[in-house]
């Protein structure tokens, strides 16, 4: 691959994505994008170029005539068509020159992905902020609420991720679920964790652990609880595969312990499971952090 480093600017908060070129004998370079992404196009391909938004690894706009050349990087703008407004806002907690810390509402994405673009958490600071090296540090799921947090300096990036590779991060979440006055509070769940045939899915399988999660109980009122998670690892859907998997399914969960047919979103029941907290030292500044998200789950008064 080549060392360019040519990176084409954000575009009303919208960032380029990429893709390298491999070695092959496509006539042009559309010919090559339409067969990668079938599920794009080709006219919209043809259509992004026309507007110039195609550009390759020198800056030079690309055209639908532009010649096939392997082992370069082409940029592109992703458009999503009639993208609906998502009727929630984030909100800033925290910012400084390091750190910017929100608080997501649920439904948002965090980063543009599938049909979501400008409605994502990332683009939608970048508008409000005017900062396009904004990056998210960590996570959390389009359905789950509560804490993320973005770095701000490309230079501090690696050392704000690695908090979460090392598991330097103490998380808390709360979640409402069913109520079992059997089972013994509070517990760590260990389990081993994989994709369950569908991509959307994880499931436990045996075999050595992968995934940890500390559950406690925090509130009970009649048939629901309100529960404190503390998630060890990071498995995805970790938290919602685990509490299906003692028997407590979270209120508002469409995937666990049952796919349910994606329809149209239900902005009256929301995923009862909130990113409460976040604490650790920051590897820049050398200052003990903690942050704790404003939101309350509302499960409990349904």
């Amino acid at each position: 691959m080549s060392g360019a480093s040519f990176v084409p600017p954000t575009r009303n908060g919208v960032g380029p994505s990429c893709i390298g070129l491999p070695a092959g004998a496509w006539p042009t370079t559309l010919d090559f994008l339409a067969e990668r992404f079938p599920a794009i196009g080709r006219a919209v391909w043809q259509q992004r170029m026309d507007h110039g938004d195609v550009i390759d690894e020198h800056g030079e706009q690309l055209t639908p005539h532009s010649a096939y050349q392997g082992h370069k990087r082409v940029y592109y703008y992703r458009t999503v068509q009639a993208e609906p407004r998502i009727p929630f806002d984030e909100v800033i907690l925290h910012q400084d020159e390091h750190l910017i810390v929100v608080d997501k509402p649920h439904f948002l994405p965090v980063v543009p992905s599938g049909g979501y673009l400008n409605e994502t958490v990332l683009v939608r600071l970048k508008q409000k902020l005017g900062i396009d090296t904004l990056v998210p540090i960590h996570r959390i799921d389009r359905d789950t609420a509560g804490l993320v947090m973005f770095s701000v300096q490309p230079q501090n990036r690696a050392a704000y991720n690695a908090l979460f590779s090392q598991r330097a991060v103490k998380k808390t979440y709360e979640a409402v679920a069913p109520w079992r006055d059997d089972l013994a509070l509070p517990l760590t769940r260990e389990s081993r964790m994989e994709e369950a045939g569908h991509f959307m899915l994880q499931h436990e399988v045996s075999g050595p652990p992968n995934a940890v999660t500390h559950i406690d109980v925090l509130e009970v009122l009649g048939p629901l609880a309100r529960y404190a998670l503390s998630p060890v690892t990071g498995k995805r859907h970790q938290l919602r595969v685990h509490m299906a998997a003692l028997g407590l399914p979270l209120l508002g969960d469409g995937l666990y312990p049952i796919l349910t047919p994606q329809g149209q979103i239900d902005y009256e029941h929301p995923l009862q499971l909130l990113a409460k907290s976040v604490e650790f030292l920051d590897p820049v500044t050398g200052e003990q952090r903690r942050f704790e998200s404003r939101l309350v789950l509302q499960g409990l008064a349904q």
